[in-house]
């Protein structure tokens, strides 16, 4: 590594604080602007981003209920401080007319036109005579009114109240309170900073007086300062080692950190994750490249990455194949001339940490995986659901069962990966860093000698990890995934664990939306209710078969619909066939959903619409007896069912080769015969056989098309 060393600069250039200075002072109007700064102890990263949406929503909200207008507002987060800044603030609230209603006029005045006692207690409610109330329309009466002109306080005179409302209206997703104090919030408050222009707004806060005093850095400049203008405020904050930008703070570690580098075969990991979180746990960010023992890199590179990433927040460093190197960057909140002190300790800590992840990951292989699987029969899964082991078996029969209907010449290897799934999970390295679950098992199956392609499916079987994540590449990896989250979903349904309103505490939504997107990318020849029937068979003292599959299958509709919408389809459409999700393959719904697409631009789609909802709309739900062609009396019947049995003896053929577009296309034909029938048949005959024979024949032609979509539902 000696020789790369040469293509690093060890002390960043954007140390000194002089060189990037931007006070944005011409986007604050000196005389009309309100900047509110909150100082806190330190608030967590993760609270920031939404923290400073809210901020600025509840900025406008509060500025509109007291009637007061305004340019712009800026809102900006450190961990130690919220601050807000509203550009062109009007001077004075604005005016309101507002009209109050009195009695009616009768009641108001008697019969001589005089007022009565309700008209002058009325006036004197509001400060007002009698002659100064008129009469107006409300509804269908005329009542007494008052019309009242309230003028605009000055606006200095609101900021208080307005100031108050808007820090006591901020919600974090835990907030504590302090002392004897009743506020709460995400951390103790320090010190209120208010100022309109260049004077201080006073009021007092839980104990805390407001201001015109700020604070720095907290260990390069602890001390209070005075801030005498909005203009200087940000300047004055980098003079005091704040960069209080947060875009300027990300903006400044992306641009330092790539300064340590002047190589294109050495280059830092720039994860945006991690940049965002670095940039809300620092107010004046140093980038200092430090290294570890190149020994080290032996171990898997996300073991490496995820102690680097998720537990020190420091950025990894790769070559030009993006194989990991011996440094790492860490986000000093200090100035850079104690860049050696930083470098010093961060090494002593990842050192550390990377000699735990290093005995944990020697003492995990030293057993293999298949040695673990009996030892799973001592970790609970759930309590009302077994140990990890009947999980595992439960996979391994679901998994079995897709197999033979994805790729059964898979089947051994499928089985294999089902069995080592979950084994992983009682290792070492896994219960110090959960995250690495999966991938862990995929390092130590290779460890074993395990297949290649069992592996990679360990690994796999966690994917997709959210909504639009990617899913398994290889077939095994997306069987032992869906067999994981449809056995997750049975079992749990099956002991009445579901998801009510906003609670999804087994996140079995995602994993819905996971065997969704997997079944529809990979375009498996599986629908809902065939495999969730199955996996509702391996499950013990089970009460009722049919009300949890009944369940489960309305659930998955849900997130199926949602998917569908989500890809741009109309929601008429998805209505149309989304009953049909859960009977078959979701492929088919899709295809469908294609045709109809593609259909509805056809010139004629309008008139065999209207044709097939006529037939909907007179349609019984009720069982009938099979046509009798024997009881038609009029041409228009009989050639109305012989257009509809030519056309469906043409068309199902069609169906069954998936050619929707051109199944749907036949049927476009009957449209005229339908419309003929209506016009000269009188379907509801006075003899009851007649009748129901003609309804029989309707409801025949509306079966039929309902086994392509449910045209009722489209617009």
């Amino acid at each position: 590594m000696s020789n790369q060393k040469s293509n690093i600069n060890k002390i960043p250039n954007s140390g000194n604080r002089n060189q990037e200075q931007n006070n944005d002072s011409s986007l604050i109007t000196h005389h009309s602007s309100l900047l509110l700064e909150i100082g806190t102890e330190e608030i967590p990263a993760r609270f920031l981003p939404p923290a400073l949406c809210d901020l600025k929503e509840i900025a406008a909200k509060t500025f509109d209920e007291f009637r007061t207008g305004y340019q712009s507002i800026r809102t900006y987060a450190t961990p130690r401080r919220l601050a807000l800044i509203i550009s062109g603030v009007n001077p004075a609230q604005k005016d309101v007319v507002k009209e109050v209603f009195g009695p009616s006029k009768k009641a108001a005045f008697d019969e001589q036109g005089n007022p009565t006692k309700a008209a002058a207690g009325f006036a004197n409610s509001l400060g007002l005579s009698v002659s100064d109330l008129k009469i107006k329309i409300k509804g269908k009466a005329e009542y007494i009114a008052a019309v009242i002109e309230e003028k605009g306080l000055e606006t200095k005179t609101a900021l208080p109240e307005i100031a108050k409302k808007i820090i006591l209206s901020l919600h974090f997703p835990k907030s504590m309170r302090w002392g004897n104090g009743s506020l709460y919030f995400a951390r103790p408050i320090s010190w209120i900073l208010a100022l309109y222009g260049a004077e201080t707004v006073h009021f007092q806060l839980d104990g805390v007086n407001s201001s015109n005093m700020t604070k720095g850095h907290r260990f390069l400049s602890p001390a209070a300062f005075q801030v005498k203008d909005i203009a200087s405020y940000m300047s004055l904050l980098e003079n005091n080692f704040v960069i209080l930008d947060q875009e300027k703070r990300k903006n400044s570690i992306r641009k330092n950190i790539a300064a340590l580098f002047n190589s294109p075969d050495i280059q830092p990991v720039i994860d945006e994750e991690l940049l965002e979180m670095v940039t809300y746990i620092v107010e004046y960010p140093v980038p200092v490249l430090c290294s570890f023992k190149a020994e080290y890199l032996k171990l898997p590179k996300e073991l490496l990455s995820t102690v680097m990433k998720d537990h020190q927040k420091y950025f990894g460093v790769e070559d030009s194949n993006a194989n990991l190197l011996n440094h790492f960057v860490v986000i000093s909140n200090t100035i850079a001339e104690n860049a050696e002190t930083i470098r010093i300790g961060a090494e002593r800590v990842i050192t550390a940490r990377f000699d735990d992840a290093k005995f944990y990951y020697h003492e995990d292989t030293a057993k293999s995986l298949q040695a673990r699987v009996e030892s799973l029969k001592d970790v609970t899964f759930h309590d009302q659901l077994g140990s990890l082991h009947e999980k595992t078996e439960r996979i391994m029969a679901i998994a079995a069962f897709l197999s033979e209907k994805i790729s059964p010449h898979l089947k051994d290897k499928v089985l294999r990966a089902a069995r080592l799934s979950k084994a992983d999970l009682i290792t070492g390295v896994i219960r110090e860093f959960p995250e690495l679950q999966g991938i862990m098992g995929k390092y130590y199956a290779t460890h074993d000698t395990e297949d290649s392609e069992v592996a990679a499916a360990i690994e796999e079987q966690y994917l997709p990890k959210n909504y639009g994540d990617r899913v398994p590449q290889t077939d095994i990896g997306a069987i032992v995934s869906l067999a994981d989250r449809i056995d997750n979903i049975s079992s749990f349904f099956s002991v009445g664990l579901v998801p009510t309103g906003s609670e999804d505490p087994f996140a079995l939504r995602r994993q819905a939306m996971g065997i969704i997107s997997i079944i529809l990318e990979k375009g498996y020849d599986l629908n809902p209710g065939e495999i969730f029937g199955y996996a509702l068979t391996n499950l013990r003292n089970l009460k009722s078969v049919e009300k949890t599959l009944e369940d489960i299958l309305n659930f998955m509709e849900q997130r199926t619909e949602f998917i569908l919408s989500s890809s741009g389809y109309g929601q008429d459409l998805i209505n149309s066939v989304i009953s049909l999700s859960s009977v078959q393959p979701l492929k088919l719904i899709t295809m469908r959903l294609n045709a109809l697409q593609e259909l509805r631009r056809e010139e004629i789609f309008p008139d065999f619409l209207l044709a097939v909802k006529r037939v909907h709309n007179i349609t019984p739900k009720t069982p009938l007896q099979p046509v009798n062609t024997g009881l038609f009396v009029q041409e228009e019947e009989k050639n109305l069912y012989a257009s509809f049995v030519a056309l469906r003896n043409t068309c199902m053929p069609l169906l069954a080769d998936e050619k929707f577009s051109d199944g749907i296309r036949v049927f476009f034909q009957i449209a005229p015969p339908i419309n003929t029938f209506f016009d000269k048949v009188m379907v509801m005959d006075r003899q009851e056989e007649i009748r129901t024979n003609r309804l029989a024949l309707l409801k025949g032609i509306w079966e039929t098309l309902s086994l392509i979509a449910d045209f009722s539902k489209i617009r």
